[in-house]
């Protein structure tokens, strides 16, 4: 087995215990070290959903555009393109012209030959995504859009159980020569280079390295990015290094210029060539004490801090005085994302669109108390959700109040006796209007935060005579028993993508259902009025029909919104350069060590 291959060796055993973090003085390089609170589940961009992987997907791989690292609001930039792309023929027509010069990391797959990023790459990695064979819950980013014939080719490999036809070109995904490659819709998309801006989504892998690994392709990513992976111990240590194909890719940022801070750290990284650092060091530490302690001996350079250690570490908002004495600093950020609990509408229970259905999913909605789980569970750290759409995300009211999680004890129990649910069991519990018993059944991860979860859901249901099972099973089962249908009520968060309600939006699209309609919710209105303001140009129109659809998820209730994560990240007095970009996710690129911590 030859080096490269030996640095992509997934490692199944170890001596360390999954939160060990071993020692920087071990590594004469700039190596930064941090952890995730939950497992990977590999890094193969089509087949992976998670936080974890995608953070380091972000790393290895390369779409054509980025975001400008410092601009407010969010600008998009080229990346592995030489400009940002042509908008042809009112937004149905998409020119990407990639720069040449640009190289995979080195892999046996490519023979011990360069292998230079072409446009083809791009063709054949946007795909994969429609091969049934990979399951992907993303192929809607594409389908969604209407690109010319690639649902019709992911029909024809269902239809008749072949192996997807790569090879068959399409009207909607062509490349046009070595360097440039079109993408055709059949309506327009005016937003559709966002998704070219997500490295997770749009992010070039070679052929010939999925050919090679087949399977085992989420334990060998290979991408164009700054880094690329040097070990894998499944569940426990992430080991990222420097990858010498690299270009040469120089720092350039564009802040506004009333945020000092920001303009300072243009001035400072402007024309520096990236990345700094040299190897990234990830340990899976999932239960938040071990994490924090880690933290404090100094095991960990950057440390997302666990949202029940912030009246230790930020009370009333501020760094405690014990941490800024050690020179911590850290940085709060409400994020563009939104945590919530879906009710699977196929189920028998929580299911379904009739009257009395649907005023059990709003009771359950109003009894729930999302300030009493903030408190409970999170420290009180989040912004409480009224809808699904994100901060920083267009569309996103701050002022909306959709009384949504607001622990109206008394209007539920009254919504569920007008709507018949009257009858009770021997133990108190109401039964359906036609007599039938109800337990929900909500899932959880196994982690002491989704205990105290569990903790207020039961006191929120109890409340109103409903009887609640908790359900606990490890994250990456619970995707998988989701995209089935197998659960009948489970809550996570999504990190939106790009700065536009459309993801948001989509959650509740029909044909999603099966990828990120976790809900599984279907209603024709509600799908006309998404298509309808997906295809116009961000104005007064578009918003109205935003607002509109934000009303028919009121109404029927397929999520309930719980909150936008604010975000601290404390970093050791050594690391440099820290920003959290609210879309760009590959922020390790820039971070940078002391010189006297190597």
């Amino acid at each position: 087995m030859g080096p490269c291959c030996r640095r992509r060796e997934l490692l199944l055993a170890g001596a360390l215990a999954p939160w060990s973090v071993e020692p920087l003085a071990a590594v004469a390089t700039k190596t930064l070290r941090t952890a995730f609170d939950f497992a990977e589940t590999g890094f193969d961009p089509p087949r992976i959903s998670d936080n974890s992987s995608a953070q380091v997907n972000a790393h290895i791989f390369e779409a054509p555009l980025t975001y400008d690292p410092l601009a407010n609001p969010p600008r998009l930039v080229p990346l592995t393109a030489a400009a940002l792309p042509e908008m042809l023929d009112g937004a149905r027509r998409f020119v990407f012209t990639l720069k040449p010069g640009t190289l995979f990391a080195d892999d046996p797959a490519f023979r011990g030959q360069p292998r230079e990023l072409v446009a083809a790459d791009y063709v054949y990695s946007i795909k994969r995504y429609a091969d049934p064979a990979l399951k992907s819950e993303h192929v809607y980013h594409f389908e969604n859009a209407g690109l010319l014939g690639l649902a019709a080719l992911r029909r024809r490999a269902l239809k008749d159980k072949a192996p997807f036809d790569y090879d068959t070109p399409i009207e909607g995904l062509r490349a046009l020569d070595r360097y440039r490659f079109e993408v055709r819709t059949t309506e327009p998309q005016p937003r559709l280079p966002y998704v070219f801006a997500q490295a997770g989504l749009a992010g070039a892998v070679a052929r010939e390295v999925v050919q090679a690994y087949g399977d085992d392709i989420l334990a060998h990513p290979v991408g164009t990015g700054p880094f690329r992976l040097a070990q894998w111990r499944r569940g426990s240590r992430i080991v990222l290094e420097r990858n010498p194909r690299f270009r040469e890719l120089r720092y350039h940022g564009e802040p506004p210029p009333d945020q000092t801070d920001l303009v300072a750290l243009a001035a400072r990284l402007n024309g520096q060539r990236l990345p700094f650092l040299d190897r990234i060091e990830i340990a899976i530490i999932e239960e938040s004490q071990p994490r924090w302690l880690a933290f404090l001996r100094g095991e960990l350079d950057l440390l997302t801090l666990p949202s029940d250690f912030s009246p230790l570490a930020m009370p009333n908002g501020q760094l405690a005085p014990y941490l800024a004495k050690r020179g911590v600093r850290a940085r709060r950020d409400l994020t563009p994302s939104v945590f919530f609990t879906f009710f699977n509408c196929d189920d028998t229970i929580v299911g379904g669109y009739r009257a009395e259905q649907v005023a059990l999913r709003r009771a359950i909605a109003l009894a729930y108390d999302n300030a009493l789980e903030n408190r409970h569970a999170h420290g009180d750290a989040h912004v409480a959700a009224h809808s699904l759409v994100a901060p920083h995300c267009y569309g996103y009211d701050p002022g909306l109040l959709s009384g949504t999680g607001s622990g109206q004890v008394a209007r539920a129990n009254a919504l569920l006796d007008t709507w018949g649910y009257t009858e009770r069991d021997n133990g108190g519990w109401r039964k359906t209007p036609d007599g039938k018993p109800i337990v929900l059944r909500r899932a959880f991860a196994p982690s002491q935060r989704s205990r105290r979860i569990a903790e207020v859901w039961q006191k929120q249901m109890q409340a109103i005579g409903l009887r609640l099972e908790a359900e606990f099973a490890p994250f990456g089962e619970l995707i998988k028993r989701s995209l089935a249908g197998q659960l009948m009520m489970w809550g996570f968060g999504w990190s939106m993508p790009s700065p536009d309600a459309d993801f948001s939006l989509g959650l509740a699209y029909g044909p999603n259902a099966d990828q990120a309609n976790d809900a599984r919710f279907k209603l024709p209105a509600y799908d006309r009025l998404y298509e309808r303001q997906r295809a116009l140009p961000d104005g007064t129109d578009r918003l109205k029909l935003v607002r509109e659809a934000n009303r028919h998820l009121f109404s029927y209730m397929p999520y309930i919104p719980h909150y936008h994560a604010v975000v601290v990240n404390l970093t050791q007095p050594h690391v440099l350069n820290y920003f959290r970009h609210p879309f760009a996710t590959d922020r390790w690129k820039a971070l940078d060590l002391a010189p006297s911590s190597v």
